[in-house]
């Protein structure tokens, strides 16, 4: 193990949403890779305020928020790599998720974002490229290599087990293979040399 730590965000809110059962697939996946120590953080279980801060110094002073929200920021914040798990929503991702990254502007400056998307027969395709223009005007690396799931209803059992674990276990190694390299990386360029937005 290292001390790297890796938040895998589950980005829905929707009742009877998937992103639960695909979050913890995904979480065991990470343990089993053993470079990071995995915290799933669930958008639901904080509940951010409707409207971002009125100025900007409120908006990059997570300090001064209340304490659940403090502590949400600093789960952010002290993640080296983060993986979204993302539905699609008419042909892109949650505003749950995008009021999330929103809110937290600092946070994800040189640090890698995977991506797991699921939805129709597109698997999430739309939602995982519009995250990636998203986390790149946020200053953060997303990775070439991602995990989709199309028809996602199928694809796990009532138990939460993947019906054909094969090529999505396959996918998920290579996955945090790549995120291990770019975390490792940033963090030591980031220990070095602060990064300047």
């Amino acid at each position: 193990m290292t001390n790297m730590k890796l938040a895998v965000i589950i980005g829905s809110v929707r009742e009877g949403r998937s992103g639960p059962t695909i979050a913890r697939w995904f979480a065991g996946q990470a343990q089993q890779h053993g470079l990071f120590d995995v915290d799933v953080l669930d958008v639901a279980d904080t509940p951010l305020p409707v409207e971002l801060p009125a100025s900007a110094e409120e908006l990059f002073d997570a300090d001064g928020r209340p304490e659940d929200l403090r502590r949400l920021a600093a789960r952010l914040e002290g993640a080296d790599a983060y993986v979204v798990v993302t539905p699609e929503y008419n042909h892109s991702f949650p505003a749950s998720l995008k009021h999330l990254i929103d809110w937290h502007p600092v946070q994800w400056q040189a640090k890698p974002v995977a991506l797991v998307s699921y939805g129709g027969f597109g698997g999430g395709l739309r939602a995982a490229e519009h995250l990636r223009q998203v986390f790149c005007e946020m200053h953060a690396v997303t990775i070439r290599n991602w995990i989709s799931f199309d028809q996602h209803w199928a694809r796990f059992d009532a138990e939460g087990r993947l019906v054909d674990p094969e090529g999505p276990e396959s996918a998920a190694k290579a996955m945090m293979d790549q995120l291990g390299w770019w975390s490792r990386v940033l963090r030591d360029a980031r220990l070095a040399t602060p990064y300047q937005a």
